[in-house]
């Protein structure tokens, strides 16, 4: 059986007197008088069949029927305004992508001309943060994830994946010649998801993981890191999408054959009801088109 829903008057209404307690601030917030809010009220209470305000002589208060039916109420007006947000931002041609900062100045930032040069009508800004992000309430459009890709309520597209392995100055290499010799050099690291790179690596490569715990500097950033080894401070434990365009232009060498595979990656992602907003999909489709970081290195 098919349920007839109360006026959506009625239920905003009931929804902004419950907020403020108070049929004068509702009325001010709706602007509309006190008269119209108390029988927009009244009506709903007719329709249900059931009071949903005890009138008190110290004000106003919810009875059972109100507190039950309040929750879902509020969610559905937080779900009708999120979608009209998420409309009107999706029509809207600056394109929010949120990422993780060292992804943003090692890997996005130095590419995003060539994007602005394909789709110069959309206007894109970056929100760089280690924070997750909440679509729901940053205003953030879509965003470049690392994980599995499963990510609930999200469309997740993958971009690429990271190998992991040492990389060092030209002139730091050249002290190098087996993976033992880094017990002579400060290890670069990186905390956070990635704090284990070092000791996984130096078992792969026949080597004590304990090797990892002596002289070391530890970054909260990887873009820190890979400059500290760029200015020849040690070894730092690379990931392929961090290290990349710095290996190409020589600034850093990879002293040892000897990658790994992560099992994670980056993700494109975006709220499934938005993800196929053009400017989102623009987006989408030129990051795709983009060589495979973790290729061969020159």
């Amino acid at each position: 059986m098919t349920v007839r829903l109360p006026s959506l008057n009625g239920l905003r209404a009931f929804e902004t007197v419950a907020r403020h307690m108070s049929f004068t601030k509702a009325a001010a917030e709706l602007n509309v008088s006190q008269t119209a809010v108390s029988h927009q009220i009244r009506r709903l209470e007719a329709e249900l069949g059931s009071p949903l305000f005890l009138r008190r002589n110290d004000g106003l208060a919810l009875s059972e029927v109100g507190q039950a039916y309040l929750p879902g109420v509020r969610s559905a007006f937080q779900d009708l305004r999120f979608a009209t947000e998420q409309i009107m931002a999706s029509n809207s041609k600056v394109l929010t992508v949120s990422t993780l900062v060292s992804v943003a100045s090692k890997w996005l930032l130095p590419r995003l001309p060539a994007f602005q040069r394909a789709f110069p009508a959309i206007d894109v800004r970056i929100s760089a943060s280690t924070d997750w992000v909440d679509f729901r309430s940053s205003g953030i459009d879509a965003a470049i994830r690392y994980g599995h890709g499963d990510w609930k309520g999200l469309q997740a597209d993958f971009l690429m994946s990271d190998e992991i392995f040492p990389v060092c100055s030209p002139a730091l290499a050249k002290t190098l010649n087996s993976p033992a010799e880094l017990a002579n050099h400060t290890l670069l690291q990186v905390s956070g998801v990635t704090a284990g790179d070092w000791a996984t690596w130096l078992s792969a490569a026949g080597q004590a993981p304990q090797l990892a715990e002596g002289p070391r500097l530890t970054f909260d950033l990887a873009l820190m890191a890979v400059q500290a080894a760029v200015d020849g401070q040690g070894v730092c434990i690379g990931r392929s999408t961090y290290v990349a365009d710095d290996l190409r232009a020589g600034r850093l060498v990879i002293p040892f054959e000897l990658r790994l595979r992560d099992a994670q990656g980056f993700y494109l992602v975006a709220p499934v009801e938005t993800a196929q907003a053009e400017k989102i999909a623009a987006f989408r489709s030129w990051l795709l088109a983009l060589p495979n970081t973790t290729g061969t290195f020159v």
